[in-house]
């Protein structure tokens, strides 16, 4: 379990930023605990970094510098004009490259990010004809396919 400050963190994405890209980071770094489904962010309009403090207290400094890492692929990416998104060639061979992580591990207590497959149903009135959906629709803007009758919405949790 390890605790740090802003400034600690700062100077540390600084030295990882020299030692495996050879530029220098010149924005500011800083922790932010709200951050709960992700390692880290970059922010495009001010080039700032934030990292989660809980990955740092859960599973260290080894695994926060892979989260520092990916983040910096962004960072300098983005400002030397390249692909600096997730899906660009460019992210995946630099960040292979210095070693960073594609995906952040899962904190204890994190929500589930999966949702549930269907939460709505559509029955027609006339044939008991069935409609899964995953977003909520205005039934009256509908008809059943079969007999053309009309829809009735029911949410299935």
């Amino acid at each position: 379990m390890e605790s740090m400050s802003n400034e600690e963190l700062q100077q540390w994405i600084e030295q990882v930023s020299r030692e495996n890209f050879g530029v220098p980071f010149r924005h500011k770094a800083s922790f932010n605990s709200r951050l709960s489904t992700t390692g880290g962010r970059y922010f495009m309009k001010s080039h700032n970094i934030e990292i989660n403090p809980q990955q740092l207290i859960t599973y260290g400094r080894e695994e926060t510098e892979r989260i520092i890492k990916h983040e910096l692929c962004h960072y300098h990416l983005h400002i030397a004009r390249r692909g600096y998104k997730h899906r660009d060639a460019d992210f995946k061979n630099l960040l292979a490259q210095v070693g960073g992580s594609r995906y952040c591990q899962t904190l204890p207590g994190a929500k589930a990010r999966k949702p549930l497959p269907y939460r709505y149903k559509l029955v027609c009135t006339a044939c008991t004809e069935e409609y899964l959906r995953k977003r909520k629709v205005d039934p009256k803007r509908y008809r059943c396919g079969k007999c053309a009758g009309k829809l009735k919405l029911l949410s299935i949790e």
